[in-house]
């Protein structure tokens, strides 16, 4: 499973560090999964994080030759930005955010986001082949819920979102899964439009409507799947989870792989073995007002409050979870 987020350190405490001093110690903590789990991080540039990739982009397309060289365009760049709002540099940018150089410097992130909002930041898209590895999401239904209510040309937007792809060379999209809207019949004529414009299989999106048959089929013609329907709760938590052993061991045997759309109750997935997950859940601490801090020796995450009286800076407080939740990307990618 791969999971979606930012940074990982290699200074004393960090999960790559801990690998490295056991392996010296004669001792591997626990055993390495070759066939692990991908965590993608949703939503950045939608939220708190949209300047920080912005401004990440802006230097790190300038292709610096080194990590110091990095990190000192990074200092000059933010003093020269008119004070906007005071950011920490050490925070944002510190030694521990750029850990490799040039081009590696961004390998270890898995990123989704929405066509919806990228359309509007195309420019993000520069950074994207330097990610581990990216999904585009249609955001069809972010685009429903917002002025474009009533009468919706979804193959005007198909086309649009196909041009967006091969723009970009997109490797890995979902289909537009508005089956509660346009019925299941329209999705597949509109998922048939798509596959046509982009010469690509596009990721089906499994809702409960389109029942166990469906899904199988999807797992014989598609070589990448997706479970969706977990964040509106269209089927009650207690039973989606009693039936995802049985949706991933399916997609398995027929030689597709799976993805559990906004699903990352980060206990669960020491034992729901999807192959890729994606999740907000960064986002849930700074609105919360607390820290997350990745535990390597459990592999969970803590949530740390904030102090009686004081309030988490908003930008800082996004860096510093979705940092941590780069770690257990780290931590999921070696042994999830």
């Amino acid at each position: 499973m791969k999971i979606c987020l930012v940074n990982i350190s290699l200074t004393s405490g960090g999960v790559i560090w801990d690998c490295l001093k056991s392996i010296s110690d004669g001792t591997l903590p626990r055993e390495i999964n070759k066939e692990a789990m991908n965590i993608y991080l949703a939503g950045g540039i939608s939220g708190n994080l949209r300047e920080f990739w912005q401004r990440v982009m802006k230097i790190y397309c300038a292709s610096p030759k080194s990590r110091a060289e990095v990190v000192e365009a990074m200092k000059v760049y933010i003093t020269g930005d008119n004070n906007k709002k005071k950011i920490l540099r050490e925070t944002l940018y510190g030694d521990d955010f750029f850990v490799k150089e040039g081009a590696q410097a961004l390998s270890h992130i898995n990123v989704l986001e929405s066509y919806y909002y990228l359309r509007k930041n195309e420019e993000f898209m520069a950074l994207v082949h330097h990610f581990g590895s990216f999904l585009l999401d249609s955001g069809a239904f972010t685009f429903m819920s917002g002025s474009h209510k009533g009468e919706i040309d979804w193959d005007k937007y198909v086309e649009d979102y196909a041009a967006f792809i091969n723009r970009h060379d997109v490797k890995l999209f979902f289909e537009l899964d508005i089956d509660s809207v346009v019925g299941l019949a329209e999705v597949e004529r509109l998922r048939a439009k798509l596959e046509m414009l982009t010469g690509k299989k596009p990721i089906p999106v499994w809702h409960k409507n389109r029942g166990k048959d469906y899904f199988i089929k999807m797992c014989r013609e598609y070589p990448y799947v997706a479970i969706g329907g977990i964040v509106t709760k269209e089927i009650p938590r207690q039973f989606y989870e009693k039936a995802f052993p049985w949706f991933i061991q399916t997609a398995h045997q027929n030689g597709a792989k799976i993805h559990g759309l906004g699903y990352t109750t980060v206990a669960n997935l020491h034992k729901y073995h999807f192959d890729s997950v994606d999740s907000t859940a960064w986002l849930y601490g700074n609105r919360g007002g607390y820290l997350y801090r990745f535990n390597p020796d459990t592999g969970l995450m803590e949530q740390m409050q904030s102090p009686a009286n004081s309030r988490l800076k908003s930008r800082e407080g996004a860096v510093h979870n979705f940092n941590e939740w780069v770690k257990f990307g780290e931590y999921a990618e070696k042994f999830l």
